[in-house]
């Protein structure tokens, strides 16, 4: 790599770790507050919330990854053209390579990156928080719940235990789920255990009520009754599975005799391809980066800043793929779709700076646009200047 080519891909990475890390920071932020009920509910250990935080955040990172990338280098850029470096390097003859090419290397870096987070680390990192969590709920049912007093362990889900003896052991169980609007379910057992990896409630000696949403009542005895508590979802025993946590080998090939997959074969199909596809989007919004700021621009004829037009792009495509994702779980002709979308906004792009064409918004709404922005900082002026005489006597 050239000097030059360094030193702008130096430029574009710290700028790209720079919007990275507080972003990042402020949305996995919002979702391990989400889940700080784990502390005050169920009395675990501050360690076990980190843990289960850090967890979390390789589902975060994908997500954020490819927006960073776009901040990234239309700053990079559009600093680079203000302070006239992008004019210095036409005026030299240096070929656009040397401008295309920092750039793409850190996109296809970090696509490689994600690639590994979303097909490797993810779905091992979901099915470690879930099973946190079920542990977490057994510790509430085994150890913190008190007895003979009702305890909510989730929204619509109450327990009551009369007596807790060593072992895990629970006598007189009552649970009350009202989790699904169509059906609600009360369960009395004598005793009860959890299992040693406290996934799962084994109820003996009970029975349960259940009332549809039509009024009818059945009431089913059993000697013994499995309550899964890794999903906290009413079950047979069989523990939950989502399209989320599997392998990758998996969703390549499913196991045509796996009880989730027949459940729900088109959010397996979905996910698969959602893996496969994600890690174009830091290519294309790379490719984004360079057609809207890589040319030389006057400031004085720009209407609207690069980077509000490469995030619009940008949330765009994404809102765009996420929304053709969801489509293939009904519908298998929808696949191709999902790889359609990125590769033809990335060819319009390589199009584009292989021309050497700069994207413009058209004529009567950049116009638009830029009265808007120029009555924006004229009132910004005012405000300004109403504010410092106000201040004097």
């Amino acid at each position: 790599m050239k000097l030059l080519e360094l030193y702008i891909f130096r430029r574009a990475f710290q700028m790209f770790f720079i919007t990275l890390i507080p972003v990042l920071t402020i949305i996995w932020t919002i979702q391990v507050l989400g889940r700080i009920n784990l502390v005050t509910d169920t009395g675990q250990s501050m360690g076990s919330f980190v843990l289960l935080a850090t967890f979390i955040l390789p589902t975060i990172i994908p997500v954020v990854l490819p927006f960073a990338v776009v901040i990234g280098v239309t700053q990079t850029l559009n600093a680079m053209n203000n302070d006239s470096e992008l004019a210095v390097i036409d005026a030299a003859g240096a070929p656009r390579s040397v401008l295309y090419r920092p750039v793409m290397l850190l996109a296809i870096g970090m696509a490689a990156f994600s690639f590994l987070i979303t097909n490797f680390v993810e779905p091992a990192s979901r099915t470690k928080a879930r099973d946190m969590v079920a542990e977490a709920y057994a510790d509430l049912l085994s150890s913190v719940i008190e007895e003979k007093t009702f305890r909510s362990i989730e929204d619509n889900l109450y327990v009551q235990i009369s007596e807790r003896h060593s072992g895990r052991i629970l006598k007189g169980l009552f649970l009350v789920d009202y989790r699904d609007p169509n059906m609600e379910l009360i369960y009395y057992a004598r005793e009860g255990s959890i299992d040693e990896s406290g996934t799962t409630l084994t109820m003996r000696d009970g029975e349960v009520h259940r009332k549809a949403k039509d009024g009818r009542i059945s009431i089913v005895k059993f000697l013994s009754y499995a309550f899964d508590l890794s999903s906290m979802n009413e079950t047979t025993g069989d523990k939950a599975v989502f399209s989320s946590d599997r392998s990758l080998a998996f969703l390549l090939k499913p196991d045509p005799t796996d009880k989730a997959f027949l459940s729900s074969p088109g959010a397996f199909r979905s996910e698969l391809h959602r893996r496969l596809s994600d890690w174009m989007l830091p290519v294309v919004f790379g490719l984004i980066s360079l057609v809207v700021a890589g040319n030389v621009r006057s400031s004085r004829r720009t209407r609207m800043h690069p980077m509000v037009l490469a995030l619009i792009l940008a949330f765009a495509l994404r809102w765009l793929s996420f929304y053709i994702v969801n489509l293939t779980k009904t519908n298998a002709a929808m696949v191709p779709l999902v790889y359609l979308v990125p590769a033809a906004f990335g060819a319009i792009c390589v199009v584009m700076l292989m021309t050497n064409r700069g994207l413009r918004l058209p004529s009567f709404l950049a116009n638009h646009t830029g009265r808007w922005m120029n009555k924006a900082e004229s009132g910004l002026r005012q405000m300004a200047s109403g504010s410092k005489g106000g201040g004097q006597p």
